[in-house]
């Protein structure tokens, strides 16, 4: 991908298409991408087979989103050590569209796709919603979850409001989404609006501007869904009952400037998750596996292959 300004490329980098791949569940088709050169003839949970165990990336949301958008430009530094596989939730990218709120389908399409891959246990990066979703596998299927890698999307703002900036202009965009609306929200998920190349910008909006496209979107961003954040303490019970089920060793990654969810919410997944630690990244936003891309490749296989 050419997309980011300041990211280079390493030589013969995963590609779209040479990773693209489906699966169909009982509840529509998974589109997802398989980073993984193990013989034709191994088979794909044999991890003794081919040497390396599976790593399992979950994107964020809003418009435009998919496992490449997020993740493309990461796979080539995980893939040497990892079978690297990135989901399209369902109601983004090609995986099949969803009646109800994607959050809340997107934790048994996780385990749709590991039980149709034939995978038992799994570490799991999430961006955001993604690891919002990744946290709830972990609690409530512990068994699965070898380690456990988030990037911002946990825990309760306790002292920023909400809801936050960048959650208000993204709903601005799916109530009125025109381009200007668009980079307005690009911008507040980055730190340095520079690296938000016109190529980038072009592709999240064509993306967004597919037919059906922001449907789903407007399931998880909508009016009544501020209105919702605006009483969110009222919901932290559950979400503390919830990260206190997490059994995984855990490294919740966050940057320090995310003006989507603050900086003050890694303090209750800090308290509450037993076997955690965070890293912060200074000068970043919302996108640290895009904005500090090498530190973050750096820390999260660090604690990966301890």
């Amino acid at each position: 991908m050419a997309y980011l300004a300041h990211i280079g490329t390493t030589s013969e980098p995963p590609t779209f298409d040479a990773t693209s791949h489906t699966v169909e569940t009982e509840a529509g088709t998974l589109h997802y991408h398989d980073v993984d050169d193990r013989p034709h003839d191994v088979a794909a949970h044999d991890v003794a087979a081919h040497g390396r165990p599976p790593l399992l990336l979950l994107h964020g949301s809003g418009p435009g989103v998919s496992a490449w958008a997020n993740f493309g430009d990461n796979l080539a530094a995980f893939a040497p050590h990892f079978r690297v596989i990135a989901l399209d939730f369902p109601g983004f990218g090609t995986s099949y569209s969803c009646a109800d709120n994607p959050l809340a389908v997107a934790p048994g399409a996780v385990t749709d796709l590991l039980d149709a891959l034939g995978i038992d246990r799994v570490s799991i990066l999430g961006n955001s919603m993604g690891g919002n979703v990744a946290a709830r596998v972990a609690a409530a299927h512990p068994e699965r979850v070898d380690r456990l890698v988030t990037i911002g999307g946990l825990g309760v703002a306790l002292f920023s409001p909400s809801p936050p900036e960048g959650v208000k202009l993204l709903v601005q965009f799916v109530e009125d989404p025109t381009r200007d609306r668009l980079i307005a929200w690009m911008e507040s998920m980055v730190f340095d609006p520079a690296i938000l190349t016109d190529e980038f910008v072009e592709m999240r909006w064509r993306t967004a501007n597919q037919p059906g496209a922001l449907d789903d979107v407007r399931r998880m961003f909508n009016p009544k869904v501020l209105a919702a954040m605006r009483r969110a303490p009222l919901g932290a019970p559950d979400q503390v009952a919830t990260l206190a089920r997490v059994r995984a060793p855990t490294l919740v990654t966050w940057g320090r400037d995310d003006r989507v969810t603050p900086l003050d919410n890694v303090l209750i997944p800090l308290r509450v998750i037993r076997n955690c630690e965070v890293h912060v990244f200074p000068d970043c936003g919302h996108w640290a596996m895009i904005e500090r891309k090498a530190e973050f490749e750096r820390v999260v296989l660090e604690f990966l292959l301890r």
